[in-house]
């Protein structure tokens, strides 16, 4: 019941931004364009700096290799996962722009601002930087303005 009424004060919130004028981004076009995000997805499982994945998550090699990439254990590795990067997105407005239900058993979706794609909080990568994830509308509007500017 909360998180319903939290959701429809939002909506009330952006709705009352628009009718002030006040302008609001759009969402990431990875977010709305399935062929873009694939694209963007699959550029970041292949890349070898940035290894996204694992797909299957009981996948115990790749974890072994990136915790040899890393120089640390398999259990630190596990711990540093795209939901609690910095670059991770679930912010209210962000939830707005996903396609469908964001989360299953095993987490949720989110928005990759270092890589441009929507991305499961359960998978990692190597370029996975400490201190996410992104929860307030404003800090993903401010990552939004500097991914403009790259």
């Amino acid at each position: 019941m909360g998180r319903d009424r939290n959701k429809k004060i939002h909506l009330i919130e952006r709705a009352n931004k628009r009718l002030l004028g006040e302008s609001e981004m759009d969402c990431p076009k990875a977010t709305q364009d399935l062929e873009l995000n694939t694209k963007n997805r699959d550029k970041s499982i292949d890349a070898d700096y940035i290894k996204y994945g694992p797909l299957n998550l009981s996948d115990d090699e790749y974890w072994e290799e990136l915790a040899d990439h890393w120089n640390t254990k398999v259990a630190v590795a596990k711990k540093s996962l795209c939901g609690n990067c910095v670059a991770f997105d679930i912010s209210p407005r962000m939830d707005d722009c996903m396609p469908g239900q964001v989360s299953d058993k095993e987490g949720r979706l989110g928005y990759c601002w270092m890589h441009h794609f929507k991305c499961h909080s359960a998978r990692t990568c190597r370029t996975w930087a400490a201190g996410g994830p992104i929860k307030d509308d404003k800090v993903s509007y401010e990552w939004q303005e500097k991914n403009k500017q790259s």
